[in-house]
């Protein structure tokens, strides 16, 4: 496992394979987490037992990737478009896509406008559309969110910050381990100011269900039972404008990846996979 940079104009991006052989799968981080964050090194470890080359990058404004001008702004299809760059960085003409989040909309984006570098799409937590009627986020979760306010300061404060937000918005059946998100935010730092540049891109590109009729990549849809960001709502929609996405929900699993349901979750994708290959 190495770091290794690639660009897409002025943007430089970090990402890291796992794995020299087997099927190649792209994880595409969630809104404000570099990919060490989003995947946990086992996650991907367990990914290449499973049969596949995974790589992990940070989306622009996130972790070792370019943090672009405060002043600039930039979209979804950008955000899909430093996916590809990474693809062609890695050689792959194209690759299985997996996507928390933002992480999935960058996907879907990515399935839609580069349809022949995407085999098979899997989307966990993600929405189908920005707009609240859709999301239908649980008020006492954002009203939670708002109030924990900005980081403290130094690595530490970046630390407690994540480690309060996740405990707002993961599993409640599942244990967190804080040890090491600790790890990965104290060498990593957050970015507010970037996360909103982030929010503002996803907002930016609306309600995209009749994009998403356009999708031909066989398509997985995950959804947390206790999700409390998106509403099991937005998992059925994004299912149904999806044509043929099948959609598997956990219960008590929130807006992350608990560590119990890596297996269940990687024999889904394999099934997903086969699908592709009869």
């Amino acid at each position: 496992m190495a770091v290794v940079t690639c660009k897409n104009g002025d943007i430089e991006l970090e990402y890291e394979t796992f794995g020299t052989s087997g099927e190649p799968l792209l994880l595409i981080a969630p809104m404000g987490n570099e990919g060490r964050l989003a995947y946990h090194e086992d996650f991907c470890a367990a990914l290449v037992d499973g049969g596949f080359q995974v790589a992990r990058f940070d989306n622009r404004d996130s972790g070792l990737a370019t943090h672009v001008d405060p002043k600039t702004t930039y979209t979804v299809r950008d955000l899909a478009g430093d996916a590809a760059a990474v693809l062609d960085a890695l050689d792959w003409p194209s690759a299985h896509v997996f996507g928390v989040s933002l992480g999935g909309i960058i996907g879907q984006t990515l399935a839609v406008h580069h349809a022949d570098r995407v085999r098979t799409l899997t989307t966990v937590a993600t929405p189908p559309s920005s707009q609240w009627s859709v999301c239908r986020p649980k008020l006492r979760t954002l009203v939670k969110i708002l109030a924990l306010g900005k980081p403290g300061k130094g690595p530490e404060g970046a630390a407690d910050h994540l480690i309060k937000l996740f405990k707002i918005v993961g599993s409640p059946d599942y244990p967190m381990d804080e040890a090491w998100i600790r790890r990965i935010a104290s060498v990593y730092p957050q970015d507010p100011a970037a996360t909103m540049r982030q929010m503002a891109a996803m907002r930016s590109a609306g309600d995209r269900r009749p994009e998403l009729a356009r999708i031909t990549a066989p398509t997985l849809v995950i959804h947390g039972g206790a999700e409390t960001m998106l509403s099991p709502h937005a998992a059925r929609e994004t299912a149904r404008v999806i044509p043929g996405a099948r959609l598997v929900s956990y219960p008590g699993m929130g807006h992350d990846l608990p560590r119990e349901l890596w297996p269940s979750m990687i024999a889904e994708l394999n099934k997903l996979v086969a699908g592709t290959m009869v």
